[in-house]
């Protein structure tokens, strides 16, 4: 059977990642007694990568001293050469980390090489699990939050750079400040979904939602929520929060907003969906009468599925279905939805 090579051509790092003239490891006499070890693609490969001379020496080097299991300073710096060419290369970050601790160095400026890949590479996994694992080492958490900071400034929304913030706050108790930093956050962009939720697992993991907290949670959302009724985020904070109750349709204020907004001609579709969950929870939990709250909750997955949320038109339809199938046979009518 005959394989279609194909050649892809791997752009040379020269002029990026190194400011001296570059000097391959073959070349180099401190590493003559060092036989490099090539690639191994098999006979026939289906699909060859035509790496740059660097790059292959480097990793040839690197296999070399893998399987030598040599630690030292120069091994060290071969990873880091190796990390500049490839820095998602989970084997060399693996390895780095073992000659880190076989060789007992300076962890601080480890963290400072960090901070220079991570700003080159700000979504890259393996450094940032990398940085985790350096920090736990040496159990000083003192440059993560403005380091994750500065990254956030970059990219509000990199989800990296904000599991390794929770992780830090949680691991080391550095809940104080957070909120403010939140709120910072939110007035620069309150759209950002990324910080809602970092304001739900700080208060899930520090106050926890009592009755006190939720009454000022819920009139921070309502205030969020009309500078910007169409940001979904806010909106599915505000119904993540309500759960907390026994009865969330019946929390003070928050069907009398929904009406408010629904009555000066807000459509918004995050609104009308939470309007049909109030709804459902009423006659979930209501023991009068249940036609007037099963007709506007059908009216409401209407409005939604043929003018206000299209794209979701038959979850819409399914919802109404399921509403008038649950709530009407209870009270033994007829339903006017079909099941779907």
């Amino acid at each position: 059977m005959l394989f279609l090579l194909l050649f892809i051509r791997m752009a040379d790092p020269d002029e990026m990642l190194f400011d001296e003239p570059w000097v391959l490891y073959k070349d180099r006499d401190e590493w003559t007694d060092i036989t490099p070890v090539p690639q191994d693609d098999g006979p026939n490969p289906i699909v060859k990568i035509a790496y740059s001379e660097k790059f292959q020496d480097v990793y040839d080097y690197f296999r070399a001293i893998l399987r030598l299991e040599e630690k030292s300073e120069r091994a060290l710096r071969l990873t880091q050469d190796a990390i500049a060419l490839n820095p998602a290369n989970y084997t060399v970050w693996q390895y780095r980390r073992s000659i880190l601790k076989a060789l007992d160095s300076d962890l601080k400026q480890e963290l400072k090489y960090l901070n220079q890949v991570i700003k080159e590479n700000p979504k890259n996994y393996q450094v940032w699990h990398h940085r985790q694992v350096i920090v736990e080492w040496l159990r000083d958490p003192s440059k993560e939050l403005s380091m994750t900071a500065q990254i956030l400034q970059m990219d509000a929304k990199n989800y990296h750079a904000w599991q390794h913030r929770q992780w830090v706050v949680k691991e080391f108790g550095l809940w104080d400040g957070e909120l403010e930093y939140i709120k910072q956050l939110l007035l620069e962009d309150i759209r950002n979904n990324s910080v809602w939720n970092h304001r739900y697992f700080i208060i899930n993991n520090t106050s926890r939602f009592t009755e006190q907290v939720l009454h000022g949670e819920v009139e921070f959302t309502i205030s969020c929520i009309r500078k910007a009724i169409h940001n979904e985020s806010p909106w599915n904070y505000l119904k993540g929060i309500l759960f907390y109750t026994e009865v969330f349709s019946e929390f003070p204020g928050v069907q009398a907003f929904c009406d408010e907004l629904y009555q000066v001609g807000s459509r918004s579709p995050y609104l009308l969906a939470f309007m049909v969950d109030l709804c459902e929870d009423r006659l979930e939990h209501s023991a009068g009468a249940k036609d007037a709250t099963i007709d506007t909750a059908l009216q409401l997955c209407a409005s939604l599925e043929q003018e206000h949320d299209t794209i979701r038109a038959e979850y819409w339809k399914f919802m109404a279905s399921s509403l008038a199938l649950k709530f009407r046979s209870q009270q033994g009518q007829t339903n006017d939805v079909e099941p779907v």
